[in-house]
């Protein structure tokens, strides 16, 4: 710092003194004006105007018109007729899943309500025109009378009725004063009371719009004040041709298979695409989106990955099944993702074909309307059921605690490939009856068909074939199981004493002789009594002993049931089928020529009428079918 002959210190920042506007002090000229000095050099401005921030595609591209809605026609066309006729309902309940616009359609209904039109003369209208200061402020969230509420963080008794006091007031600015309630499954009961009278009386100036993911968690009675609608998921298809339009605009190049891949990743649900879709230009740095990159991104299975691997399994190549699941883990996919991705292709490859006509189906890869519908004329539809049945397993397991997910993911494909060289129950079957593996049958007892006792395979049991005939009600029984079966749908209460806690000793024409069991009735032989001889038309004797007294028909079934099960299980042809499927179990096993108590009629033989060939049988040619292991 200088100083002054005083030694005075002279700050060194002080202004230059300015010059002497004319002759010096002494008459000498005025000395010349200093030259300016030059200017500092410039800083960077740290003030200059920020560059504008990013807003995200799911906001950049919200839809502010009814017409920009996409998927949801029949909304936007019933209320484009509502606003048309003056019929606007004072409440709306949407529902959907996330991202289908719900909040996005209770704005554009609140300024469709509020709208005043460019001259500020305009009413309600379909149509809003996005310029008047009613358009402007409810786009830009800052309208005092629409009032957005999440009924997750609001859901309290006395946050409605705030909101009920809210409304004893006339809109400050708009027409209307309008209430969004997001999530509105999430208020407690006793909100929901609360908010009863007023969707049912609202003020005149007043609008609710509800909207739900979780419908069924909504009380009916505040359903019932609410025009309903159902935002429906955005077909895959129209979700591309979205995504299209706005890379177009966003000046961004994409792969067809990279944007259909984005709409299958969003699952109807267009705020999800629109996330995935900016990622996916994130992750391009400038660059085109690829497939591969949204592959990558996402983590996926590639489509024609899983229909190769379909292909392996289904044709039993478990090396090549494991390969490709090798390559699979090397590029990242989640194991749980390569299994679910196969679920969905064995769902496809059976919509096919039942369904020939989803082969022109534009929103199919080319691999899978080619190589899929080529796969799905291989397999059948037992073949599909048992791989989607395994898959479904699979998933589980992979996803256990505490499992090595790749070793599970591989488990399951080394089930499937092994499984795919087994015939199907029914194909078994049918191959060893072809090859006279199972005797023909015999007629019924009386030469009608259908008489034989038949064991089939399927669903992991041995089942029956046909229900059995119930006999017909004779005029005059000649034994005890055609009195008891006189009673049945008669005397229904009769008929079940009969049959559980009456044991025969003797029936002659006119005269009974039982002993019942101790549940049975005390008037059991009067109502017997009363009923024969109404019946038939003859008196009959009921006697009672305390001994004597045969098995119950009851006892009786059940025991012929276990002969027949025995008889089942020695055939060569059931033990075959028991083999080939562990696990199995003779679930029932029926005669179409017993009666309806399972046992048959009382002048044929045990072992009539049985289709089985002996118990020393061996099928012919079930050998080749099934070597035996060394």
């Amino acid at each position: 710092m200088a100083s002054d002959l005083l030694g005075n210190s002279i700050p060194e920042d002080l202004p230059e003194p300015p010059a002497p506007d004319g002759p010096g002090l002494f008459g000498d000229p005025a000395p010349a004006a200093p030259p300016p000095a030059a200017p500092p050099p410039a800083a960077p401005s740290l003030s200059a105007e920020p560059a504008a921030p990013y807003r995200v595609l799911a906001r950049k591209y919200r839809p502010t018109a009814f017409d920009d809605l996409i998927g949801q026609e029949a909304l936007v066309r019933t209320l484009r007729n509502a606003f048309a006729q003056g019929r606007v309902h004072h409440a709306f309940m949407l529902t959907g899943v996330r991202g289908v616009g719900k909040t996005t359609t209770a704005r554009i209904i609140a300024r469709a309500l509020n709208c005043v039109g460019p001259d500020g003369k305009g009413g309600p209208t379909p149509d809003p025109c996005g310029v008047c200061p009613e358009c402007r402020a409810i786009l830009a969230d800052r309208h005092p009378d629409y009032i957005e509420l999440d009924a997750a963080s609001n859901r309290g008794i006395d946050d409605v009725r705030e909101l009920r006091d809210m409304l004893r007031f006339r809109p400050s600015q708009g027409r209307f004063k309008v209430i969004m309630l997001d999530e509105v499954h999430m208020l407690t009961e006793p909100a929901f009371n609360a908010l009863l009278k007023t969707l049912e009386e609202p003020p005149p100036d007043a609008k609710f719009m509800l909207a739900t993911t979780e419908l069924r968690k909504v009380p009916a009675t505040i359903l019932s004040r609410c025009q309903t609608f159902h935002l429906r998921r955005v077909p895959q298809e129209q979700l591309r041709a979205h995504f299209a339009k706005i890379c177009a605009a966003e000046a961004v190049t994409a792969e067809e298979e990279a944007l259909a891949m984005v709409a299958r990743a969003a699952d109807g649900s267009v705020r999800d695409g629109l996330s995935i879709l900016d990622q996916a230009i994130a992750l391009a740095g400038g660059a085109g989106v690829t497939a591969q990159g949204v592959q990558e991104m996402l983590g996926l299975a590639e489509r024609g990955l899983a229909l190769s691997l379909m292909e392996a399994l289904m044709g039993g190549d478990v090396a090549r099944a494991l390969a490709l699941s090798e390559e699979a883990h090397a590029r990242g996919t989640d194991p749980g993702v390569v299994l679910s991705d196969l679920l969905a292709l064995t769902h496809l490859l059976s919509r096919l074909k039942t369904i020939p006509a989803l082969r022109k189906d534009a929103a199919l890869t080319e691999d899978e309307r080619v190589r899929g519908a080529a796969l799905a004329d291989r397999l059948s539809i037992p073949v599909l059921a048992r791989a989607w049945q395994m898959l479904l397993k699979g998933v589980q397991e992979v996803a256990q605690d505490g499992v090595d997910r790749r070793a599970a993911m591989e488990m399951v494909l080394i089930r499937l490939a092994h499984a795919a060289e087994l015939p199907t129950p029914g194909d078994l079957v049918r191959r060893l009856t072809e090859q006279g593996g199972a005797a023909p049958a015999s007629p019924a007892p009386g030469g009608g068909p259908g008489g034989g006792l038949r064991a089939i395979a399927g669903g992991g049991a041995v089942a029956a074939a046909a229900p059995a005939p119930a006999p017909a009600a004779l005029p005059q029984p000649a034994n005890w199981r055609e009195v008891v079966a006189l009673t049945s749908g008669r005397e229904p209460r009769l008929h079940s004493e009969l049959l559980f806690y009456a044991r025969p000793v003797s029936v002659t024409p006119g005269r009974i002789e039982l002993q019942p069991d101790a549940n049975a009735s005390r008037d059991l032989a009067q109502r017997l009594s009363a009923f024969l001889q109404q019946a038939t038309g003859t008196r009959w004797t009921i006697s009672l002993v305390n001994a004597g007294g045969g098995a119950t028909l009851a006892e009786q079934g059940r025991a012929a049931e276990q002969d027949r099960r025995a008889l089942a299980r020695a055939h060569p042809l059931v033990q075959a089928v028991l083999e080939a499927f562990p696990g199995a179990t003779i679930e029932a096993v029926r005669d179409g020529a017993l009666d309806a108590y399972g046992l048959p009629p009382p002048s044929a033989p045990d072992g009539d009428g049985r289709d089985f060939a002996p118990p020393d049988a061996e099928p012919a040619g079930f050998d080749d079918e099934f070597p035996a292991e060394d």
